[in-house]
């Protein structure tokens, strides 16, 4: 598996393959985690905000701890100041 992951304001987008295949593209909230069944091959990526890219992971795991610490960072600079 892999992942590509964009965020974009209040939004994290995820476009995952699984050996090779698209398995499709999941769009959420960044407060939310990705679950497998939220990717649908039928939604077409979004070429148009590659400036958004986050990162590449390799497994929902992966990504999900990604969104866990980057809202944790939020908070901490929220609360610093």
């Amino acid at each position: 598996m892999g992942f590509e992951l964009y965020l974009s304001g209040g939004v994290a987008r995820a476009e995952g393959t699984h050996e090779y295949r698209p398995m499709g593209t999941a769009v959420i909230s960044v407060t939310d985690l990705f679950r497998a069944r939220d990717f649908n091959g039928r939604k077409p990526g979004g070429k148009e905000r590659r400036t958004d890219f986050a990162g590449f992971f390799a497994s929902l795991v992966d990504l999900n701890d990604y969104l866990r610490k980057l809202r944790a960072r939020r908070r901490l600079i929220r609360v610093g100041k």
